[in-house]
């Protein structure tokens, strides 16, 4: 589970409007006066939920395995790497 973000009442408002409009960006764990608002997709598969949690972390430039922030790019791509320095060593050069 990941931890909770702290909200503000007018974040909320922007929460809900996003659920109103079945938006991705609304799904988390959310830290509003001291209670935890969790707002998940009912339904989803296990792998659906793992492609949702990578789709998440790499657009926001985390490792996907840890959820660090990776700070090396591609050469080739230019993008950043999926994964970050201690997981590229221990995943990527397995082969």
């Amino acid at each position: 589970m990941s931890k909770p973000q702290n909200v503000k009442s007018e974040d909320i408002k922007k929460i809900f409007d996003k659920l109103k409009l079945e938006s991705d960006d609304a799904v988390g764990n959310f830290l509003f006066k001291g209670y935890r608002i969790q707002i998940s997709k009912y339904k989803q598969t296990g792998a659906e939920r793992v492609q949702f949690l990578y789709k998440k972390r790499r657009a926001q430039g985390l490792c996907i395995v840890c959820g660090k922030k990776v700070t090396k790019k591609n050469p080739v791509t230019g993008k950043l790497y999926r994964l970050c320095e201690s997981h590229r060593k221990e995943i990527d050069n397995r082969k």
